[in-house]
């Protein structure tokens, strides 16, 4: 992508015309009536747990229209369901799908590449067995909050093969299924190898993740039949802090924090390093980078006001610790907040304006929105 090596102003002017096409696209008649339909046809909710890499795109490489996954995204797809706000949000989320009468599928991912070590995850310090390792703590975290009967919501652990773009799916019974091995017109033995694999996976379930499964064979062969080049160089200009960056499934683009680790100056850290290494390396502009806040809302009033608020104190916090560990970097930040409407997907950036108030805490950050 051409648009890493163009002024900064010009980068973030290309990112907000990005998210009024990804608005558009998912608020369009047809991409309404293919939600609707989808749902009808496949009544699993799907939840995916998954690194802020942009290559991994599960609605692309299913083939599932977009607003159908609810993802969870954040650095090298750490998580800990003991954290107070994550375990708060995906709480919630499963008790509504559930309120409503859907079971619940959740999709537990890390990620790797089969053609080079450097291609895989750097949360993990691409070392594969230690991802893969942490997605079995978080699936025993599952089964504690969600029950292990898995009647009614069922976590798998899921690979990632950024390659290819390959699910490899791993069963109950330890035994792996990797879809690149299985050729697009050979799948009349999925639903026994699914059997097989989930064996007290609800019936309606295991018909929802067939479909996802045979809409990703349709993708490894169109994968391999096209010549995309395996884009390894790290370029990141952007940190988002928060949640609502669906539209930026773009590799190398952004460096995407999830508002869910009790210590978000941690992964701030690591992010404001990438960038700055990416500047000194030549990788990008060293004229700037943006800092991205977004806090998603499902209702107008209260609830949109009180996301303008998250949204500022997140873009305040980042930018503080950024001042205090990196303070010739924090010279070309560039600041952003916005809140994003769940129903439209709509993206509202805000002007600068004073603050509402001014505190601060015994840390000394500044936690004014």
């Amino acid at each position: 992508m051409s648009i890493h090596h163009e002024p900064i102003e010009q980068r973030i002017d290309w990112l907000l015309e990005l998210a009024q096409r990804h608005t558009a696209e998912f608020r369009s008649p047809e991409a309404c009536l293919a939600r609707e339909h989808y749902l009808a046809k496949h009544p699993t909710a799907i939840v995916v747990l998954k690194c802020m890499d942009g290559r991994i795109n599960i609605p692309i490489v299913t083939g599932t229209p977009p607003g159908i996954i609810q993802p969870f995204r954040n650095l090298g797809g750490m998580f800990d369901l003991g954290w107070p706000h994550l375990g708060e949000i995906m709480a919630n989320h499963i008790q509504r799908m559930v309120s409503s009468g859907r079971k619940v599928l959740i999709f537990i991912t890390y990620h790797f590449s089969r053609g080079s070590l450097q291609r895989g995850c750097a949360g993990f310090g691409y070392d594969t067995d230690a991802a893969l390792e942490h997605t079995r703590c978080i699936k025993r975290q599952a089964e504690k909050i969600f029950g292990s009967s898995h009647t009614t919501v069922y976590p798998i652990i899921c690979g990632f093969e950024t390659d290819e773009d390959a699910l490899l799916l791993h069963g109950s019974n330890d035994e792996v299924l990797d879809l690149s091995a299985i050729p697009a017109d050979q799948t009349e033995t999925l639903e026994r190898q699914v059997a097989e694999l989930f064996a007290d996976m609800p019936e309606q379930m295991r018909v929802d993740l067939l479909r996802l499964m045979q809409g990703n064979l349709q993708w490894i062969e169109q994968v391999r039949n096209s010549s995309r080049s395996l884009d390894i160089e790290h370029r990141e200009w952007m940190i988002c802090l928060g949640r609502g960056f669906d539209f930026l499934h773009t590799p190398n683009l952004a460096l995407i924090i999830g508002p869910y680790s009790p210590d978000l100056a941690d992964p701030i850290r690591k992010a404001a390093g990438i960038i700055e290494a990416n500047m000194q390396a030549g990788r990008i502009p060293d004229d700037g980078f943006l800092l991205l806040a977004s806090v998603p809302y499902e209702e107008i009033g209260m609830d949109r006001a009180r996301a303008e608020l998250k949204s500022r104190f997140l873009a305040n916090f980042a930018g503080e610790v950024i001042r205090a560990e990196f303070p010739q970097l924090a010279q070309r930040m560039h600041s952003k907040t916005a809140v994003l409407s769940w129903r439209s997907r709509a993206l509202k950036i805000f002007e600068e304006e004073h603050p509402i108030c001014d505190c601060t805490e015994n840390s000394g950050l500044s936690c004014s929105f």
